[in-house]
């Protein structure tokens, strides 16, 4: 079962496409500060080990909007400059390099300062994010609607597309951010019929985890199951790779991305004789540590009742019994090994997987698997 996504137009974001039938790209938002350029690209260097496609980084000050020259140089993915209220520091981050701009109709009061804006960007390639949120939304919507409603989300972002098809500019893509999960997945229907510019999801201010990274899969989730959306930022309060983490494990869910560990383990029952949470624990850490660089799905069952069919569809995996566990392998019990022997076990059927996975052309490198 396949999900057939939404025809939407492709744009490209530094090399990244975005749209059309290109992968949904992962983004995030580095929370240093901007100006700091090598806390900046180190926070980046971490994003990009997690996974990360896109960063984005705020430009509150003049100071932050002069590192963009450094930050966009040097950073390894293409960086979107985040532009409120100050449409000069649009203009310096174009003038910087930055491969992305994103800008909110609600705090750039100026129309004919919008249209400069994306005047520049055409002429220099650079795609630009209209970011509505429910938390800014202009005042004579809010007045009409009486509230961020989805319709009134919808109406902001296409008013702002408008301003800029004017000056013949169409390198865009849109979000409709709203905190509740609902409210966030009605108004993105709205827009996905409204129009074809690619669509970039998220439920903001989702909070802390594990409330934001469940909140997030709702509101993201759902839309991507139904075919919409082609980026995706999940907003945490936490660190930013964790925002990378839960987006990736949305993406693998669905089987929209095949990249990392996709470990799947059983919830424990009153069958296991193994304590299935902490087995599940050490198999997650050590295979973690491997760094493989081809996707690896991974099962750990808690008996042998179930657990070689529920395993049947992983890389590798175990079932474990009363002090010995089956390895099992692409569905076939390959060894019977004591307990204590089981995740070592599982790691020698994982690496020989990897190498098989890496020769096929799956991507990866073969000189990194031991």
């Amino acid at each position: 079962m396949s999900i057939q996504r939404r025809k939407s137009r492709q744009i490209d974001l530094g090399g990244v496409a975005v749209g059309g039938d290109a992968p949904i790209s992962i983004q995030s938002m580095t929370t240093t500060k901007t100006a700091d350029i090598n806390a900046t690209l180190q926070q980046i260097a971490s994003l990009v080990a997690a996974g990360v496609d896109i960063v984005r980084v705020a430009v509150p000050h003049w100071e932050d909007a002069e590192a963009l020259v450094a930050i966009a140089a040097k950073s390894t993915v293409p960086v979107v400059a985040d532009i409120h209220f100050q449409w000069k520091y649009a203009m310096a981050a174009l003038e910087a390099g930055i491969q992305g701009l994103r800008i909110n109709p609600g705090n750039i009061k100026y129309q004919d300062k919008v249209r400069l804006i994306a005047r520049e960007a055409g002429q220099r390639g650079v795609p630009i994010r209209i970011g509505v949120n429910a938390g800014s939304l202009e005042a004579d919507l809010l007045e009409k609607y009486g509230n961020p409603t989805p319709e009134a989300l919808v109406e902001s972002a296409l008013n702002e597309a408008r301003i800029l098809e004017d000056e013949d500019f169409f390198d865009i893509k849109i979000s409709v951010k709203h905190s509740n999960a609902l409210v966030m997945i009605e108004a993105y229907r709205l827009l996905a019929e409204a129009c074809d510019y690619p669509l970039h999801l998220g439920v903001t201010e989702a909070g802390p985890m594990p409330m934001g990274g469940m909140k997030s899969a709702v509101g993201i989730g759902t839309l991507l199951a139904e075919g919409i959306g082609d980026t995706i930022r999940v907003s945490l309060t936490d660190d930013p790779v964790e925002e990378v983490k839960a987006a990736t494990t949305i993406l693998q869910s669905l089987g929209l991305r095949e990249r990392g560990l996709d470990l799947v383990a059983c919830p424990s029952c009153g069958r296991a004789e193994v304590n299935v949470l902490e087995l599940t624990r050490k198999v997650n850490a050590a295979i973690e540590r491997e760094e493989f660089t081809v996707p690896m799905r991974v099962a750990v069952m808690g008996c042998v009742v179930n657990g070689p069919g529920e395993a049947r569809e992983a890389d590798v995996g175990i079932a474990s019994g009363n002090g010995l566990g089956f390895i099992i392998r692409r569905g076939e019990v390959v060894a019977k090994v004591p307990e204590a022997e089981l995740v070592d076990a599982l790691l020698t059927e994982a690496r020989a997987v990897a190498a098989e996975k890496v020769a096929a052309g799956h991507g990866g490198d073969a000189s990194r698997i031991e």
